[in-house]
């Protein structure tokens, strides 16, 4: 099989620098890696990541290089041979590192995991916004051994398996694979006595209080995130995040539609029939007074512009929605009970069925 041109595979020019090479070969090696692939794929990348490792190892090494350029495959420049220090196998532990984690100090490094937090607050802090205090469960590191797990200095010594590497280093063909040393998990120590206070796990359960800002415009399932405020990383590395879970307590009055705050008012068949002035209640416990047209039907909606809930997304605020509920009295007084028969009357509304109803003429018509 013909070989592919060295510079093509790695999809650089002739006169690519180092630092080319090297960014276009990690760019490959991410995307064909074999562990990032499905079962079907595997093979066809299997056998592209060796073509990419190939041309890299040929073309990073200067004397390589020039003799490629040269006399190109004829040279017997091409294969694996020679892959030392600084070329492949250096480039490959990277790539490696890349996909499962860093290292600090010989020993892979671990992202902390992230925290879920369930908050319940009110609905004026879900509207208004609100600076609270959390007591957030998190592993700290232990105070007596800090973090060794070790009784004291004494009872740390060098890992036999790893020579205090954390890692030890396999050979398979031309893959140079570092591991994590199995004796010591790799911490390149193993510990003779536990520390009594964290019985060897380095770490302990304990509450932290921390300082959130809840934003105005928040409801039921919005999520906050708080940076770096989750569980410490391991070796050295990076911590995870706070999640804050939001859930709104219901209000006695008000509902929330969007960005606009509902509210239902009662209102007399007078009020509504002849026109009225109003109070209304709103969130920040002020009353106002709204006029009420003549003729107001029952579950009317009046709009109070801007005291609804300010946007999480943009800088509007929605508004405040009066629904009237028209209330029919259930008792009336002799004196009630005469003015509106008198209006019925006046209006033409029909109070008592007449005698010679429906009824009556659908029985004279079978007489």
């Amino acid at each position: 099989m013909v070989k592919r041109d060295y510079y093509e595979v790695l999809g650089v020019e002739r006169n690519a620098t180092e630092e080319d090479l090297k960014k276009s070969y990690r760019k490959l090696a991410r995307q064909f890696h074999p562990d990032t692939c499905g079962d079907q794929e595997k093979k066809v990348a299997e056998e592209k990541f060796k073509e990419i490792s190939e041309a890299y190892a040929i073309l990073s090494d200067q004397e390589k290089r020039r003799r490629y350029d040269t006399f190109g495959h004829t040279d017997g420049a091409g294969g694996f041979e020679g892959f030392g220090r600084g070329g492949f196998g250096d480039i490959f532990n990277d790539i490696f590192d890349d996909f499962f984690g860093g290292r600090q100090g010989g020993r892979r490094t671990a992202r902390g995991s992230d925290i879920e937090y369930n908050l319940t607050i009110a609905f004026e802090d879900a509207v208004y916004g609100k600076e609270v205090k959390l007591n957030v469960p998190r592993w700290e590191t232990c105070p007596d051994c800090q973090g060794s797990g070790a009784k004291s200095a004494e009872h740390i010594k060098i890992c036999s398996g790893c020579k205090g590497a954390g890692q030890l280093r396999f050979q398979q063909g031309f893959f140079t694979i570092n591991k994590t040393c199995g004796r010591c998990q790799g911490t390149g120590q193993l510990i003779t006595a536990l520390c009594a206070n964290c019985r060897g796990a380095r770490q302990l359960r304990k509450e932290r209080v921390l300082s959130a800002h809840i934003p105005p415009g928040v409801e039921t399932g919005t999520m906050l995130r708080l940076a770096q405020e989750g569980e410490k990383g391991e070796n050295g590395g990076p911590p995870g995040d706070l999640f804050i879970q939001i859930g709104v307590s219901p209000h006695p009055t008000f509902s929330r539609k969007g960005n606009d705050l509902v509210c239902e008012v009662p209102i007399g068949f007078a009020a509504a029939a002849l026109g009225a002035k109003i109070k209304v209640p709103t969130l920040k416990s002020e009353e106002m007074v709204i006029k009420i047209p003549p003729g107001t039907q029952h579950d009317k909606i009046f709009r109070i512009k801007g005291l609804g809930v300010r946007s999480l997304r943009e800088n509007v605020t929605g508004d405040q929605l009066v629904r009237v509920k028209v209330q029919i009295p259930g008792q009336l007084t002799p004196k009630q009970k005469e003015l509106l028969e008198e209006y019925a009357s006046i209006s033409g509304e029909l109070l008592d069925v007449p005698s010679d109803g429906i009824l009556d003429k659908m029985k004279n018509m079978f007489d």
